[in-house]
């Protein structure tokens, strides 16, 4: 037995190794089947395991716990089932989810990135605050040009929480250079709580700020959310259950 699995492990069949005592035997065909179909579908549970701890989501979600309502607007020739099939991740196209605070923004960009590292791409994933930091602090340290490669590997960008802190020129630039990396070369997620025409607050340049938009709009799906905050009304909620339950 542990010459099987030496010979196993020579030919990287860590999983076989760990695994084929306890698949049942009917017969041969269906036995090596099996332990073959182990050793792959495990392989591919530990490359998905791997590919969300390398995103750095800040919490993960699922397609399938999402509430898809009607103040979520799609775009008229693009459908819900287009999303969530990740059919702009194939066209190196981006999506851009645009609203107020709380109206399941990041969770619908996370839930997209998760399904995207399932199917076996690579995501990564900021918010744009920590991004712009790791940017000025590669520039200082001189290693910027590392952190872009490690960029540059991912299949699809997410960037978070756009418009909720203004840039310094410095960081709106180096940022801009990192989206214009992006540009027909991998499919980016922003999500953003300021329509376009108020971008201009956060990274201080007109010009810029045209160039940057010109490039996410382009080959772009523009989703629109117009309802109140889920975590507003959540909050309302409890505080309505306790205010009756006390009276």
């Amino acid at each position: 037995m542990a010459d099987l699995k030496e010979i196993c492990k020579s030919l990287y069949l860590a999983y076989i190794a760990d695994g084929f005592e306890a698949i049942p035997f009917e017969n041969k065909e269906q036995y090596l089947h099996d332990v073959l179909m182990l050793e792959v579908h495990s392989r591919q549970a530990t490359k998905i395991t791997r590919l969300l701890k390398k995103a750095k989501f800040r919490e993960l979600k699922w397609l399938k716990d999402y509430e898809w309502n009607e103040a979520i607007h799609l775009p008229a020739t693009t459908t819900k089932e287009d999303i969530c099939d990740l059919q702009f991740l194939k066209g190196k196209q981006n999506l851009l989810l645009l609203g107020s605070s709380g109206t399941g923004k990041t969770h619908l960009a996370t839930a997209l990135g998760v399904k995207a590292c399932e199917k076996g791409h690579e995501v990564r994933f900021f918010r744009v605050a920590d991004l712009v930091g790791k940017l000025e602090e590669a520039l200082k340290e001189g290693t910027l040009e590392k952190l872009k490669r490690q960029i540059d590997k991912c299949d699809l960008l997410i960037l978070d929480e756009v418009g909720y802190i203004p840039f310094q020129k410095q960081g709106a630039e180096l940022l801009f250079h990192i989206i214009a990396d992006c540009y027909e070369h991998k499919s980016v997620i922003v999500t953003s709580n300021l329509e376009f025409g108020q971008w201009n607050r956060v990274f201080g340049d007109n010009r810029l700020t045209t160039a940057l938009v010109d490039r996410l709009v382009h080959h772009a799906h523009v989703v629109a959310f117009t309802g109140e905050s889920y975590r507003l009304k959540n909050a309302l909620s409890s505080v309505s259950t306790v205010v009756g339950i006390e009276g």
